[in-house]
């Protein structure tokens, strides 16, 4: 009996909807740590990239602050799904956790890239011994790495989607379609990365049609939850109580 208390006290739903939340966030994050500076930087045109970070500064620096920021609640998204959908698959609900986990660092330390551009651009002393030129090229390069560094996390973030869409498919108390949408999500994010490495003439954008999973996803968990009865269902028979 006691057993059984303590699972209906874990409220899924409110589990739920604290994960749905926190992915919610990763859209503001995402979207301006991850695309405000390319939509500054102009390919093949050093001086004005440069120019428009000069001008733009503190919204640059804005920009790092929220990439830092978005691993952190990835993981954070990834531990409340874990709470939510472990009674399905224990060894899955971990494999989605430790993807997440092992792209957070890769993620933050690519931010260096950024943090070399400012430090290439704020006249200090010992960069003087650089040509205006050679300073204009370096930051082109980093800005490269960053774009480079930003696509083996996007491996990372398309291989966690893949456990994650299996748990939602076999739950029983989530829509199935939603599970099969975050796994098409996840080939989006894989393919889009190994055609800039294999490809990278060509600007092949598959996450632009493939995203919609995971927003439905979120939506999903912020305003309907979880059928609390099947979850209770899969909580029990996890556990082996009858």
């Amino acid at each position: 009996m006691d057993s059984k208390k303590k699972i209906t006290e874990m409220s899924p739903n409110k589990t739920a909807r604290t994960a749905g939340f926190l992915f919610l966030l990763l859209v503001p994050l995402g979207f301006f740590g991850g695309m405000y500076i390319p939509s500054i930087t102009v390919p093949g045109n050093a001086v004005t990239t440069v120019n428009n970070i000069i001008a733009n500064e503190s919204l640059f620096r804005l920009s790092i602050l929220c990439a830092l920021a978005t691993p952190i609640v990835t993981i954070l998204v990834a531990l409340f799904l874990y709470k939510l959908l472990k009674p399905v698959n224990k060894n899955h609900a971990v494999l989605m956790v430790i993807f997440t986990l092992a792209a957070a660092p890769i993620a933050m330390l690519n931010e260096l890239n950024h943090f070399a551009v400012l430090l290439l651009l704020n006249g200090t002393e010992y960069l003087k011994v650089f040509s205006e030129d050679q300073l204009y090229s370096q930051v082109m390069f980093f800005l490269d790495l960053s774009h480079y560094g930003a696509s083996i996390t996007a491996i990372f973030w398309g291989l966690w989607l893949f456990p994650l869409g299996y748990l939602v498919f076999k739950s029983g108390f989530l829509p199935r379609i939603l599970g099969v949408l975050l796994i098409i999500a996840g080939f989006g994010y894989i393919i889009n990365s190994v055609a800039l490495f294999i490809l990278p003439d060509f600007n092949i954008r598959v996450t632009d049609y493939t995203f919609i999973g995971e927003l439905l996803f979120l939506l999903w968990l912020l305003f309907k939850g979880v059928n609390v009865e099947q979850w209770e269902k899969r909580a029990l028979e996890s556990t082996g109580i009858k």
